[in-house]
């Protein structure tokens, strides 16, 4: 018994089934195969007129057939494609999943051609408010439509696809959404409340008024030509993020659980980090703080220390302040060391996922422990003299590796860091 166990006595938590879809593709070996090649999945965005934008570019998700195009359907979309692939190498009977479901979907809101169709239907001729909107949304032929925007919506449906056990539970912590689904579904394993966890991350909302929004926070990057050179995490030259779309799944299971019913272990959550920012609502602390306490808390959950770690899957987005920030706030936990630990940025060849992000770096840190293979920081070309890391430039790099960090750090100061290893810690 005492071997299925961590050194503070709480189950340890294996992963058994894994699932992933971005701009790069559909499913862990078109993924993985992209990613280590230093393929981008950033282009110009020909779902919707971007004339006037500033920003015409994302990762966007187009190979998918997905009417009404909105971005509640299209994440629930992604979430079922990244789950039916997790659950599936999990060896899981779909329709009888054994545990608890975490979802991380995106706070969207009404977008405005279903505004309009409302505002028309209800012969308003001036301006309408939202409450108005969803009054009306609400009633009669438009309760689909209605439904379509309820924050728990998707988790309901992905719920009654794989038939989880409790209530579904949906969240959103910003960009470290995807995290904090897979931190929660650790921490019910660990109380002993579930014996498995399907922990996803989705985000479909590329839309114009998404773009506009982050755009009025000069957050993104408008270095539209090249699509693909766009996103430069680390680089002297990087001038913000490109937004992106994707999902992904992780089956987490109690590892007694999973090795009693002959599960393949893909890889162990050994560590989570969580500490919030009240600094300010999209800004990072200055000091950092938030995201050292967040690292080494995950560090010291694991029963690690730092210099264990073998490679960082940074947050890495690409904007001046939070590259800065958090290369800073590495050097803080790692010392002079961080200068030889390995860390690079998916954002760079993906986008930043937002409400998925956590989810899908998860997935391709456990592919890098699986692989020994580090993707690399793309269009990296001009470093920054102020962020003295070990960025992996433009190519991947073989390299032992088998314990990982990964760092998702989010809007309104949402701070979560993961710690995943090849074995048990215990």
């Amino acid at each position: 018994m005492a071997k299925y166990r961590d050194r503070a006595g709480r189950p340890i938590v294996a992963v058994t089934g894994m699932g992933v879809v971005t701009s790069l593709g559909r499913g862990k070996t078109e993924n993985w195969a992209a990613l280590t090649a230093g393929r981008s999945g950033i282009h110009r965005i020909n779902r919707f007129p971007t004339d006037g934008l500033r920003t015409t570019i994302a990762g966007t998700v187009d190979f998918l057939d997905v009417e009404p195009m909105v971005a509640p359907v299209l994440s629930e979309t992604l979430a079922t494609i990244a789950a039916d692939e997790a659950v599936a190498q999990a060896g899981v009977t779909r329709g009888d999943f054994p545990g608890a479901l975490f979802v991380a979907v995106p706070p969207v809101e009404m977008e405005w051609p279903q505004r309009q169709i409302l505002a028309d239907a209800s012969g308003e001729t001036g301006a309408i408010a939202y409450a108005d909107l969803l009054r009306a949304a609400a009633q009669g032929d438009f309760r689909t439509l209605h439904d379509l925007f309820l924050f728990g919506t998707v988790a309901d449906r992905l719920a009654e696809r794989f038939g989880t056990k409790g209530s579904p539970i949906s969240l959103s912590t910003a960009c470290s959404s995807g995290a904090t689904a897979i931190q929660l579904g650790v921490e019910a394993i660990r109380r002993g409340e579930a014996k498995a966890a399907l922990s996803i991350g989705t985000d479909g909302s590329v839309h114009a008024e998404a773009l506009i929004r982050f755009s009025l926070l000069s957050a993104l990057s408008t270095q539209n030509d090249p699509p693909e050179g766009a996103a430069k995490p680390f680089s002297k030259n990087r001038d913000g993020f490109v937004m992106g779309e994707g999902a992904a799944a992780l089956v987490l299971e109690d590892y007694e659980h999973a090795v009693g019913r002959g599960a393949t272990i893909l890889g162990f959550v050994a560590g989570c980090g969580e500490k919030g920012d009240g600094f300010h609502r999209t800004r990072s602390s200055p000091d950092g703080r938030p995201a050292i306490l967040a690292m080494q808390q995950a560090i010291e959950d694991a029963g690690l220390s730092p210099d264990d770690i073998d490679y960082i899957n940074a947050h890495g987005t690409s904007t001046p302040e939070n590259d800065k920030m958090e290369s800073m706030s590495c050097m803080a936990v790692f010392g002079e060391r961080m200068t030889r630990v390995p860390i690079s940025s998916n954002k760079s060849m993906i986008g930043h996922t937002l409400t998925a992000a956590g989810a899908v770096e998860a997935v391709f840190s456990l592919m890098t422990i699986a692989e020994n293979r580090i993707p690399p920081t793309i269009n990296y070309h001009v470093p920054d003299p102020a962020i003295a890391l070990d960025v992996v430039p433009n190519t991947a790099r073989d390299a032992s590796v088998s314990k990982v960090m990964s760092n998702s750090f989010g809007f309104g100061g949402q701070n979560t860091s993961l710690v995943f290893t090849a074995e048990p810690v215990s």
